[in-house]
């Protein structure tokens, strides 16, 4: 069984409701699943496979996430709370049948408290491989009756983030004849690209993979290319659109950005408390990650109950009206987007929570 015990976020945050760390020696499993609330419901978020430099990151990352993901779901409007895990490891060399189902295991020890899905170095056909080991598992291919590829509707929803940044920051609800930055055009990163011109965007971007930038400029060949972050946050942008790993909104970065918005995919792009004011106190719009990076998770959850791609979309759609709640709701009380966004996401899981204590 699991080793289980609550663990406390680092900081002043409250503490995770269940911390687990797992491990296979046979297959070389190690991993953690972190649930940090389930105040509306069993918590939701994906398994991310990734080659950690320590046990002691992968710690820190999952309970970062785990935290976002309860953030993400509750302005989502799902009624699902939220966890995260991680398999330390390189998915490359070290992901096998039996790593997964070992791993499909340690989740349907929880007991459906946790439903697991794909995030960073994980597929659809992974998790098709756990879900033979346990119930708890969305995100599947749509042979096994799944969603499918969730970075479709992630893109969508950032996309529809920056169209309300659009209109706060210029007045209408288009990026037709802006400058934006894409950092990182992985799974969800290309299918931005893709709205982006669609709508009329000039798009430059870059990636550490070859491969990926290749393929964008296969689909897009008038999409510049830089070489790395650096050169694109000083390539005359108008929205930075983080897409990588978290943390790229810091000390050094925030001074140096142009853009008057920034809005993406990644999650955790804010590196520390603090960077949210530095960008409001600069005149830069931040639409926070965990709304707009929603429609991953809205897809996914959609599956729990029979997918169906359409209504998984219009929710999705509604990620435009949410990003606008948030900036109205900053301008009103005078704080960054980024506490607003934490205000009515703590405001729903305090309210809806509360029902729980009215027996039935």
């Amino acid at each position: 069984m699991p080793n289980v015990f609550g663990a406390p976020h680092k900081g002043t945050e409250p503490r995770h409701e269940q911390v687990v760390f797992c491990q296979d020696e046979a297959s070389g499993l190690r991993a953690i699943i972190a649930i940090y609330s389930t105040a509306l419901g069993p918590a939701l978020g994906g398994t991310r496979f990734y080659p950690y430099g320590s046990e002691e990151d992968a710690l820190a990352d999952v309970l970062n996430l785990s935290r976002g993901m309860a953030y993400k779901n509750a302005l989502a409007g799902l009624d699902l709370g939220g966890g995260k895990a991680v398999i330390i490891g390189d998915p490359a060399t070290d992901k096998s049948e039996a790593l997964l189902r070992a791993y499909g295991r340690f989740v349907q020890s929880l007991n459906g408290r946790y439903y697991t899905a794909c995030d960073v170095g994980t597929f659809s056909e992974d998790m098709d491989v756990v879900a033979r080991e346990s119930r708890f598992v969305t995100g599947r291919t749509a042979e096994h009756g799944g969603a499918g590829d969730s970075s479709i509707l992630t893109a969508f929803g950032v996309f529809q983030g920056m169209r309300a940044a659009a209109e706060t920051v210029w007045g209408g609800p288009t990026l037709r004849g802006r400058r934006v930055g894409v950092e990182g055009v992985g799974k969800v990163g290309h299918r931005l690209v893709d709205h982006l011109r669609e709508d009329g965007a000039e798009v430059v971007v870059c990636d550490v993979s070859e491969h990926a930038v290749a393929r964008v400029r296969e689909r897009h060949p008038e999409v510049e290319v830089v070489a790395d972050n650096d050169a694109l946050i000083h390539s005359g942008l108008d929205v930075y659109a983080p897409c990588a790993l978290g943390g790229s909104l810091n000390d050094a970065t925030v001074p140096e950005l142009t853009a008057r918005i920034v809005c993406g995919a990644a999650n955790n792009q804010l590196a520390h408390t603090g960077i949210e004011k530095q960008l409001a106190d600069r005149g830069v719009l931040y639409a926070p990650d965990y709304t707009v990076n929603s429609g991953g998770v809205i897809q996914v959850a959609d599956e729990i109950d029979g997918f169906d791609f359409d209504r998984a979309r219009a929710r999705a759609s509604g990620i435009f009206e949410t990003t606008r709640r948030i900036f109205a709701l900053a301008a009103d009380e005078g704080v960054p987007p980024a506490v607003a966004a934490d205000r009515l996401a703590e405001r729903r899981m305090s309210e809806i929570g509360r029902l729980r204590g009215i027996l039935l």
